[in-house]
């Protein structure tokens, strides 16, 4: 087994340390439908929004400590992952209903599916199998979260 270069493990650290800014503002737009979301199935939605939010944190940590594996610093600041993030934090609507909350967390799922299906690729060109195995566990978490937010929206 070839060890990677300083270079390489600073390239994929780039890779990851964007991924940790889009779990964050995932995670926190969680929270926000978890805390916000009225209407007739509160109570239930309110219940699966915390157990996504809580799914997240276990993501946050584990790719913050792939990070520093790569021998880099991770980001832990809301304006570094501003700036590092394809997600926005802002809401497509102001609706605080289920559906809308779902929509837009759908959407944001989606946007982390398809950058993780393009970093698995790019790592898998470094021969770090471990982070690529680590990146395919959560390209199927996110995938299987998006079908079931879609599943709500049928």
């Amino acid at each position: 087994m070839k060890l990677l270069s300083p270079e390489n493990k600073g390239k994929i650290a780039d890779i990851l340390i964007k991924l940790l800014a889009d779990e964050h503002i995932l995670y926190l737009k969680t929270r926000n439908a978890h805390w916000n979301v009225e209407g007739p199935d509160f109570q239930t939605i309110h219940v699966y929004f915390e157990s996504l939010y809580n799914e997240l944190q276990i993501v946050i940590d584990d790719v913050a400590e792939k990070i520093r594996q790569k021998d880099v610093y991770a980001p832990a600041t809301m304006k570094e992952y501003m700036q590092l993030a394809h997600l926005s934090e802002e809401r497509k609507t102001e609706n605080k209903d289920s559906l809308s909350f779902i929509a837009d967390l759908l959407h944001d799922h989606e946007v982390i599916i398809d950058f993780l299906s393009e970093a698995v690729v790019e790592i898998e060109a470094f021969h770090d199998i471990s982070t690529s195995d680590f990146l395919v566990g959560l390209l199927e978490q996110h995938q299987k979260t998006a079908w079931m937010l879609r599943s709500h929206l049928r």
